[in-house]
């Protein structure tokens, strides 16, 4: 004997009402948007929500108002929706967007930089090492500078300038910089 998988009371009453009033319910979607696939989809959505109230108990004295009152809103919604503005974007979009961290690869790079400038910072005067790590690693400006060395900032300035001088030269020297 073979078994039959019970059927909901309620299917036969929501087929005929499926039939009765599906093209009155795609056509109020379609008159907002003039898109039959869209339509369609909004259809489909209506009529899935008229089924899940039934499935939960709710009782719907007018279907046909239900459903069309049901369709002009979804199709409203969609008018809101951020999907409808912004729609979606080929994979190849989004290849010209860089993220916030660094490469792989360009952090190796900038660390080896990094790695060499500090074998050649080492090399040079004290004086000129700190001036530098003051202004590029503290990030202190020159009248900060001129208080923690007790100077003025033109000396500031000039010392500045003479030890990125004497470090760009050691740089280009080791061919580190053109």
């Amino acid at each position: 004997m073979k078994s039959r998988a019970k059927r909901d009371p309620r299917q036969a009453e929501f087929e005929e009402i499926y039939q009765r009033h599906t093209r009155e319910v795609w056509a109020v979607a379609y008159a907002r948007w003039l898109n039959a696939d869209l339509a369609l989809d909004i259809m489909q959505e209506t009529f899935l929500r008229l089924w899940k109230q039934w499935q939960e108990g709710n009782e719907i004295l007018n279907p046909r108002a239900w459903l069309l009152r049901v369709a002009r809103n979804l199709a409203e919604d969609y008018a809101k929706s951020s999907f409808r503005r912004n729609g979606t974007q080929a994979p190849q979009t989004m290849n010209g967007v860089k993220g916030r961290d660094v490469l792989p690869l360009e952090k190796m790079e900038r660390q080896e930089t990094f790695g060499r400038l500090r074998k050649e910072m080492d090399k040079l005067a004290p004086a000129d090492r700190e001036i530098l790590t003051l202004r590029y690693a503290m990030e202190y400006n020159a009248s900060e500078i001129a208080d923690i060395l007790d100077v003025n900032a033109t000396a500031v300035h000039m010392r500045l300038s003479r030890a990125r001088q004497r470090l760009a030269e050691r740089l280009a020297g080791k061919g580190l910089v053109p």
